[in-house]
């Protein structure tokens, strides 16, 4: 039994001596000095993390019982703690800083302490009484840091993307159903910010929805090297102090906890020197990232004005603007949209040094990697959400807006190529931007094309789409009324 001061503290031990913790709490004398050590963000564990971990000391429990290495009545307690863990009951008792010592030791006691005082609580002993339960005897038995924190921290990776999908599915749903929505709108295309040849807003909004749906299928690709998973290898990937069929039963039945495909791993030595899996994945979402900063500065060129910008589109407007400019209305949510990508690009750079900083049999700085990916998940989820709901679905256009831009393009010009060749078709360009006249009427004036060829050649939507030369089809025609 612990020793209970008067103050409400309990002794516990380490093999670096005796500390004073507070009599109630389900953290232990490891998780006590790590609190004191690490006093760096006041940011804790995500709560998948912790969920994850719940579910590895679950499966790692009736693993071993089902191997007959650690007793049922302390197996039982342990699961049902872990299960506890899962639920979210016990967060409040995760209390090491992100930012800890290396590989995760300090977080992964917190999970060995919590699950083991909660187990001696359901076994009617009291909290620090390890001879009922022992973090490192019985709730890590047959298990390290070395091998747990990447597993969990692959895991959590895992099942915090699974929210993430349905919420890019529905940005690409919007995006796409605004694509059709605005099919029959003409526009100007842009390139180099200068005026380009006639497009259809539509066909826009068609390939910012194409982006977020490729950008899902690299996310969903590159997680599939998240399954594969080291549990099993112990301290250096050699599986010391574990059954032999520990390995493959404790995933299966991770597997089955979690709803998640998982594999025991060809090479536990490569599960725990290298963290590809989870570079893969942080690069993956920043190059979502990417493409959502592009579409986002996209909608606020369209949306720019009213009156002295493009004012092609028109945003929901969410709040006021300004706080001295009346009637101001902001793009707010693809600003956020914006920040947010950045964010996540931060992240990917600390992701990035992270992996390529391990040593030898073990890489250190998985806390980070963990913190960063799950980080960026999280509030790309609740970004993307907000993206589609409060932005995306809500847009309009100004259609006349766009039309007068259509027809206004010196780029029209371009479609006259195939008649009056490039270096004619560039005069008339060059004269319509002096003279402010459009392309149509000083096609006209020149006499380059009959009035019919001008109406078909010179209207914008046939431009939107691959056209034969209309002479190339009067000629055919003309070779069929001869036959």
């Amino acid at each position: 039994m612990p020793e209970v001061s008067k103050n409400r503290t309990r002794t516990e031990k380490d093999s670096l001596g005796s500390k004073e913790i507070p009599a109630d709490v389900y953290y232990g004398i490891q998780t006590a000095r790590a609190v004191e050590n690490y006093p760096i963000s006041g940011m804790r564990a995500h709560p998948t993390l912790i969920r994850a971990f719940g579910m590895v000391k679950q499966a790692a429990a009736e693993a071993n019982l089902e191997l007959g290495l650690i007793e049922e009545k302390q197996a039982r307690a342990i699961i049902q703690a872990a299960q506890e863990v899962q639920q979210g009951k016990w967060d409040h008792a995760f209390v090491v800083d992100v930012f800890q010592a290396g590989a995760g030791v300090s977080f992964h006691m917190n999970s060995n302490e919590v699950i083991a005082n909660r187990a001696i609580e359901l076994l009617g002993g009291a909290l620090g009484d390890y001879s009922v339960v022992d973090p490192n005897d019985h709730v890590n038995y047959g298990q390290s840091t070395n091998d747990v924190f990447p597993s969990g921290m692959r895991l959590a990776t895992l099942l915090e993307l699974e929210k993430l999908y349905p919420v890019l599915d529905a940005l690409a749903a919007a995006l796409g159903k605004k694509g059709k929505e605005f099919w029959e709108i003409l526009k100007s295309g842009r390139t180099h910010m200068q005026d380009a040849v006639p497009m259809r807003l539509g066909q826009e909004f068609s390939a910012y929805a194409g982006a977020i749906r490729r950008a899902t299928e690299d996310i969903r690709h590159s997680s599939e090297l998240l399954r594969e998973l080291g549990l099993g290898g112990s301290a250096v990937g050699t599986g010391i102090n574990t059954h032999p069929d520990y390995r493959g039963k404790v995933t299966a039945i991770l597997a089955r906890i979690s709803g998640q495909k998982l594999n025991p791993v060809d090479d536990m030595r490569y599960a725990m020197q290298s963290n590809l899996a989870m570079a893969a994945v942080s690069s993956s979402l920043r190059n979502l990232a990417l493409e959502v900063i592009r579409i986002s500065n996209d909608l606020r060129l369209l949306a720019s004005g009213p009156n002295t910008g493009l004012a092609e589109i028109n945003l929901p407007a969410l709040q006021p603007g300004s706080s001295i400019m009346p009637g101001k209305i902001n793009p707010v949510i693809p600003e956020l949209a914006a920040m947010v990508s950045f964010q996540v690009m931060g992240n990917d750079l600390a992701v990035a040094m992270a992996v390529q900083a391990g040593q030898l049999e073990l890489n250190v700085m998985m806390p980070t990697m963990s913190y960063s990916v799950l980080q960026s998940i999280t509030i790309l989820t609740n970004m993307l959400r907000q993206l589609t709901e409060k932005c995306i679905v809500g847009i309009t256009a100004n259609e006349k807006r766009n039309t007068f831009y259509a027809q206004s393009t010196v780029s029209l010009a371009t479609a006259l190529n195939p008649y009056i060749g490039y270096a004619k078709a560039a005069e008339i360009a060059k004269e319509s931007v002096a003279t402010g006249r459009s392309i149509i009427e000083i096609a006209r004036e020149k006499k380059l094309l009959t009035e019919k060829q001008i109406e078909e050649i010179l209207d914008p939507k046939r431009m939107t789409e691959p056209q034969r030369p209309l002479q190339a089809a009067e000629q055919r025609e003309a070779i069929k009324a001869k036959k």
